[in-house]
Formats: structure tokens, sequence, C-alpha cells
């Protein structure tokens, strides 16, 4: 029997979705434990000691009891849940270019679209401070920047890295397919918008909390 898995997780993260929808597109069983991060529910010296060190969500725990593991970070995540499925190309060019586009939306994508979304959406802009105000254009040109890349992407593109659905999709979607509440128009992004239908019609799909 495989070992049980529990995602801590607060739903309104997209990061949290990502590992949520990777086991529902495979059919594998996750139950959940949420936190609420603007509580401060995740930097408890409980959760630090016995989930994540870091303070962060989401964490996927492995097992249970005394020989349970726990595995941060989404990406990696996505990525135990996902080994030896076709969510994970096996052609080792398509295999690299499916992490080269989970690194861009650490890197390029998450930064932008995803900070606004959580300061506009759950901080509300009355509340940042004045350096959190000065950053916004800043992050939404950057962002613009990450979605005009993935829409000419997607123009030749079905999906990420060719004809099927991958990790790198299921990554990207997660925060691109709510960026209009960071304040992105996604109607600028015609190849995007037929990309989020593709994956929203994928068997086993399950909406974002």
């Amino acid at each position: 029997m495989a070992d049980p898995l529990t995602l801590h997780e607060d739903p309104r993260s997209g990061n949290c979705y990502k590992i949520k929808l990777t086991a529902a597109l495979l059919g594998v069983p996750l139950a959940t434990r949420a936190y609420d991060i603007m509580k401060g529910e995740t930097r408890t010296p409980e959760f630090l000691a016995s989930v994540n060190a870091n303070g962060r969500i989401p964490v996927l725990q492995i097992g249970e009891g005394g020989a349970a593991r726990f595995l941060p970070e989404s990406n990696a995540a996505c990525w135990y849940l996902a080994h030896g499925s076709a969510l994970i190309p096996q052609e080792r060019f398509a295999q690299a270019d499916m992490l080269r586009w989970m690194f861009f939306e650490q890197y390029n994508h998450e930064p932008n679209v995803a900070t606004l979304r959580f300061w506009l959406r759950f901080v509300g802009e009355a509340n940042l401070s004045a350096e959190q105000r000065a950053q916004i254009m800043p992050k939404r040109m950057a962002g613009c920047g990450a979605l005009d890349l993935m829409n000419r992407h997607l123009v030749d593109n079905a999906f990420f890295c060719g004809g099927a659905v991958c990790l790198a999709d299921i990554a990207l979607f997660a925060y691109t397919h709510v960026a209009e509440e960071g304040g992105f128009g996604l109607g600028d992004y015609p190849h995007i918008l037929s990309w989020i239908a593709r994956v929203q019609a994928l068997p086993g799909f399950v909406p974002m909390d």
C-alpha cells in the first residue's frame, strides 16, 4: 500500500493548488490540512518543529506518525507525485524543457503575478507599505512580460512542452488563471486563454478553492 499523502496548505495559495491539481489529474488520493497564513499559522513553534522549519507552505507529507517525511516547495512536491507518469516527459530534452518552464514560473512569473494577486486581493493596496506600493508598477511590467512570453510560445504549442500536458502547464496554470485578481488583463493574451480552457477540459481537472 502506498504511503498516505497529506498536503499542508492554505487553499487560497496557487502554489498549494499546483499540488492538488497534479494529484487530481493523476487520480492520487490527497488529504489536506489547512492553515491561514494571514494569521501566522505556519509560524507557530509546532509547525516550525514538525512540518517545515522555513515556516512556509505548501508541504507535502508522505506517510504518518514518526515515519512521515515532509517535502516543501510546490514544484518538488508535484515532481514527487508525478514521477513515472505521463506528466513528466520521458525524452531527455522534453524533460529538461519542462524543468526550464518550471524554473521560469518560480523566477519570472510567480514573484510578479502571484505577489500582486496576494497584495491586491488579500492584503489590500491601502495596507501595503510604501516600499511595496513602489514595487507595484515594476512587478506589473515584469508580470506582463512573463505573460507575453507565454502567450507567444502558445501560438504554435497546445501545451508548454508540445502536444501533451505536463508539470510545466500545471505550475504555470495555478497563478496564470487567476492573474486578473492581481490586475493583469488576460484578454490581452488570447493564446493563454485558449490554453487555460484546454487545461480546464482535462479529465480529472479540479478548480481552485
